[in-house]
């Protein structure tokens, strides 16, 4: 039975706050007295006004109650009922317009109980407005519920007073069993929820992450719903216990509730038709609109929802967009692409710059007897279309997954290399470097897409986008060594001898760098990539290793050449100088797209056990002082890894290397160049594309003529300037 509370109707719009919560000497405005910010004074209604309202059909428990700005104009309200106190800015005789909404200033047709209104507002048929502080020129219109509850916690995961610990909102991140669970709060970062997410045998941790949640939000019942100065919402369904930015638009959305919804002038949120969104932090210019469902979820900035996608249980980062499919117990970091229906995320840590085919199914548990499984895929996981993988599964940066179904939990290491499911065979394929060997284009274009599609308005949280960076190039050296160890395991077992691991090691690097060819003919397998017993046959080691080893001494010098362009060096007593005195190879972590050294994120972990860092406030700014540093930190990475690839000690780095070094990297500049074209260019050569023309013409018409494509082109003119700038160096250190 539904158990319906009969209450006095003068008793309407006031006991907002249950009294044994309001302090002692407090009203039950105190804290709406203190979220008003507008420094209005407001005064009572008079005579006059109070007649022409009831002329135009308005009604009030206790017009003592209604209070005004002083340039009220009560000719702008007609057929409104106010219950409670309601304090209402300034009317005046204007009309606003928004996308083609023209409507008079004033409060029309509207119930409002106990809620602050902004100056020139529009209120038109709001069927229950209870308890809401509105800005300056805001436009509400067509909506059927607009309420805030005493106990509103917008979304964040705390608790108000009195209220039991089982009704907290957690979000089941990263595994489906809730053993990764975090609590949401409003400004949350990807790294805050991937290191709580991740240190879960660290108890310590976990409790001063949660004393810092707590911390960041009032206890207190009371607080009023917001919404910011010239948001736009009509004809939407129900808003409840929501909080909202400036300049948002809401328009048809059917259920939105506790819910923050940041939006800024530079960064404008929107929600479209359809949607229902519950417990939930919208970041600074995000689009949410078409259907979208999405309970329990955090959004970063600028990151979309739309035609359809379900968001639940997840933390989706900044700068990403999901459409039509589902994604559960994700943690997503920024630059993340979802596109298509049948396609289908769960129990996933994606490290961004990821790209979701239609089809893809990343959430097999049937190998297991409880839903626990993970899946941890590095920068620019790219499974082809109708994959289907296993868990657990853990990828390198930079896999592509060619189409298929594969059966078993995979761990692969080497970065940047094709994964193919060869069934005629019984076995798995896996090429190194492909993308360096066969896609160029997509693989550089990326670099410039992510970053020029990044439109945080708050940027001191450095996301890396390029594809080599100290992430990828340890992994690029853990490759190394893994193709020289089944090399050499590969010709050991052709030769019918027995060798241990390190001399497979050298024997694997003396045949992939000296005599490719040998190595060519050998079959190698690698081992521990699949949990099967078919093989997993290495294809182009050779070729994998020698691009490998260039890239690593084109990032090393590339770096030394962007700090002598950011200190402006002129010499190389200079540049010795500036060059770190003890470069090091260090183990780093993907902390939600900021690059951090291992013993960084330790020193963070350990500031925050010991109290050192007390707040959520205090950790965001240590991320700030890393992203800072960041250039600094990858230069000293970049030097010891070129140093280690050349087996250079530092003193032996000299300036006859260094100018020996530069036209090498030019090389690779130019290689880079031209397999970007390359790699595009096959596309309009290839029969089976040309097939649906009837005419070249017809072709560029649709396709756009390769000589037009603004990406290669782009890249052409780079070329020059890095050549040119190679030039420039040889001369002026030599």
């Amino acid at each position: 039975m539904n158990i319906i509370r009969k209450e006095p109707l003068n008793s309407l719009g006031y006991g907002f706050i249950e009294k044994q919560y309001i302090p002692k000497g407090k009203d039950e405005y105190y804290l709406r007295n203190r979220q008003n910010r507008n420094d209005t004074i407001y005064r009572a209604l008079s005579r006059t006004a109070i007649r022409i309202l009831e002329k135009n059909g308005n009604s009030s428990d206790n017009w003592n109650m209604v209070m005004v700005a002083e340039a009220f104009d009560p000719s702008l309200v007609k057929n409104c009922k106010f219950y409670g106190l309601v304090r209402i800015g300034k009317l005046e005789p204007y009309f606003h317009e928004f996308n083609n909404l023209r409507l008079p200033v004033g409060l029309y047709n509207s119930t409002i109980i106990s809620s602050d209104i902004g100056d020139n507002a529009v209120i038109d048929n709001v069927g229950f407005m209870s308890h809401y502080i509105t800005g300056n020129d805001v436009m509400l219109v067509n909506i059927n519920e607009l309420a805030t509850t005493d106990h509103a916690k917008f979304g964040n995961g705390v608790l108000k007073q009195g209220e039991q610990e089982n009704i907290r909102i957690w979000l089941e991140i990263c595994n489906e069993n809730a053993g990764r669970s975090i609590l949401p709060y409003n400004g949350m970062q990807v790294a805050d929820a991937y290191l709580w997410s991740k240190h879960r045998d660290d108890e310590k941790l976990l409790q001063r992450f949660r004393e810092f949640t707590d911390a960041k939000y009032d206890t207190r019942r009371g607080y009023y719903g917001k919404i910011g100065d010239r948001t736009v919402i009509k004809n939407c369904r129900i808003i409840k216990d929501t909080w909202i930015g400036t300049d948002a638009y809401l328009k048809g959305a059917n259920k939105i509730k506790n819910i923050t919804i940041n939006s800024s002038p530079a960064a404008k949120t929107q929600i479209g038709e359809g949607c229902e969104l519950v417990n939930g932090i919208i970041g600074f210019g995000c689009r949410i609109f078409y259907g979208v469902k999405a309970v329990r979820f955090v959004m970063g900035s600028n990151s979309q929802l739309k035609y359809g996608a379900r968001l639940i249980n997840s933390f989706l980062g900044d700068n990403s967009t999901i459409s039509c499919c589902e994604v559960l117990n994700s943690l997503i970091f920024p630059a993340h692409e979802q596109h298509h229906n049948n396609s289908f995320l769960c129990a996933a840590t994606v490290f961004g710059q990821s790209n979701m085919a239609a089809g893809a199914t990343i959430g097999s548990n049937h190998n297991s007897r409880g839903a626990d499984g993970e899946l941890i895929a590095g920068r620019g996981f790219w499974p082809g279309l109708c994959v289907s993988l296993k868990h657990n599964s853990k990828f390198a940066s930079f896999t592509l997954i060619a189409k298929g179904d594969f059966p078993a939990e995979l761990n692969i290491p080497i970065p940047f290399s094709l994964l193919s499911n060869d069934v005629s065979n019984e076995r798995l394929l896996l090429m190194p470097a492909y993308w360096f060997m066969y896609n160029m284009y997509a693989l550089a274009r990326n670099v410039t897409k992510y970053t020029s599609r990044d439109k945080r308005t708050d940027q001191r949280i450095r996301i890396e986008y390029d594809y080599l960076a100290p992430d990828s190039v340890n992994e690029i050296f853990d490759g190394l060594q893994l193709l020289r160890q089944f090399t050499g395991a590969a010709w050991a077992r052709k030769n019918n001898q027995v060798l241990n691991e390190k001399a497979c090691i050298q024997k694997g690097k003396e045949l992939l760098d000296t005599k490719p060819n040998e190595a060519a003919t050998l079959e190698i397998l690698a081992n521990g990539f699949e949990n099967s017993r078919r093989k997993v046959v290495i294809l182009k080691a050779a070729d994998a290793s020698t691009i490998f080893q260039e890239l690593i001494v084109y990032y090393g010098v590339l770096e030394i050449i962007r700090l002598i362009e950011r200190k402006k060096l002129t010499s190389w007593t200079a540049l010795q100088k500036a060059l770190p005195a003890s470069p090091a190879r260090s183990k780093w972590i993907n902390c939600g797209g900021l690059l951090m050294k291992e013993s960084a994120v330790q020193t963070l972990l350990s500031n925050i056990r010991s109290g050192k860092c007390s707040n959520w406030d205090e950790v965001h700014e240590y991320y700030f002082r890393k992203s800072h540093g960041y250039e600094t930190d990858k230069c000293s990475h970049a030097l010891a890894s070129l140093l280690e690839i050349l087996s250079l000690s530092p003193s032996r780095f000299t300036k006859k290397t260094f100018l020996q070094l530069l036209p090498k990297v030019l090389r690779t500049r130019e290689w880079i160049t031209e397999g970007i074209s390359e790699s595009r260019a096959r596309d309009y050569q290839s029969p089976f594309r040309k097939m649906v023309y009837d005419t070249r013409e017809e072709m560029e018409k649709v396709m756009g003529k390769l000589s037009d494509n603004s990406f290669i082109r782009e890249q052409q003119k780079e070329l020059l300037a890095f050549r040119e700038k190679i030039n420039n160096l040889q001369t002026q250190f030599s």
